[in-house]
């Protein structure tokens, strides 16, 4: 299975009959008769799992092409990141450009992706996450498979987008010192 939100919505619509007994158009069509508002992903997916007990996958697969027949469309990184950063968060938008760039700059096989809390730079797996953190910080989680390098700045990161640790940046911090990040995101690029 690929690493991609949408590589993992293909696997598992092709094997959707075989595990549940419906394909994913039947499903779609049954939220549309019975279920809650398909627009209401969250509500579709609570619909699936506790009425007809559609296993994670299955109810995300549904609840997002439920929504796409109802006219919702996937929006796109900058329509994240503009979301994250709106209102009294925008001041840490020009340092989460400066993380998300130096994690893209890693290679050309990193690419920046989009979810609903936070943006994620993925090689063959994700490897930086970034989003607005607690106390007027920009969080910066990072995901080692093998050595976490030495830095007093990284803690151990608690249920953050797949990061192993992670750092939080004040909102003042210059951004010339985001470059000093770079060892620390490079040691994650290479693990992923």
């Amino acid at each position: 299975m690929g690493n991609e939100p949408k590589d993992m919505v293909d696997a598992v619509t092709r094997s959707m009959k075989a595990r549940t007994g419906r394909t994913v158009e039947e499903w779609v069509a049954l939220v549309q008769a019975e279920g809650p508002d398909p627009l209401d992903q969250k509500a579709v997916r609570a619909w699936l799992g506790d009425v007809h007990g559609l296993a994670q996958n299955s109810r995300w697969t549904v609840g997002f092409a439920a929504a796409e027949a109802a006219g919702w469309s996937m929006p796109t990184v900058d329509q994240v990141t503009d979301e994250l950063y709106a209102g009294k968060r925008s001041h840490l938008r020009p340092l989460h450009e400066a993380v998300v760039g130096l994690g893209r700059a890693m290679g050309g096989d990193a690419e920046v992706q989009g979810r609903a809390t936070y943006i994620p730079v993925v090689r063959t797996t994700q490897f930086l996450a970034v989003a607005p953190g607690p106390r007027n910080t920009l969080r910066v989680g990072l995901r080692y498979r093998q050595v976490t390098p030495a830095d007093d700045r990284l803690e151990p990161a608690k249920g953050f987008a797949q990061a192993t640790h992670w750092i939080h940046l004040p909102a003042a911090t210059p951004i010339e010192q985001v470059s000093t990040l770079e060892p620390l995101v490079l040691a994650a690029y290479e693990q992923n």
